[in-house]
């Protein structure tokens, strides 16, 4: 599968409750379960507006039908084609 990351415009998600966060989690791990094995979450980064999600994926489709079925937003789909990290400089 290849690796994405899903920026959506969510106000105020920063702010939101625990119960809140767990709820979204919650609705987005069942739409997930429907979709599978096509797609998998791997993380998501909270912001003040937005949340970063890092996503598995057969292809970008299928992150918007989760999109479309969880009502959650991708406002922005983008396709990882590499990563480094700090053991990168190593030679």
């Amino acid at each position: 599968m290849r690796r994405f990351i899903i920026e959506r415009d969510i106000p105020k998600i920063g702010s939101a409750e625990r119960e809140a966060l767990r709820g979204a989690a919650q609705k987005s791990n069942s739409v997930l379960a429907e979709l599978a094995p096509d797609i998998q979450w791997v993380e998501s980064y909270v912001a003040a507006d937005k949340t970063f999600c890092v996503y598995l994926a057969k292809d970008e489709a299928i992150i918007r039908k989760h999109a479309e079925m969880s009502g959650f937003p991708a406002t922005t789909i983008t396709e990882v084609s590499k990563t480094i990290d700090p053991t990168t400089a190593r030679a």
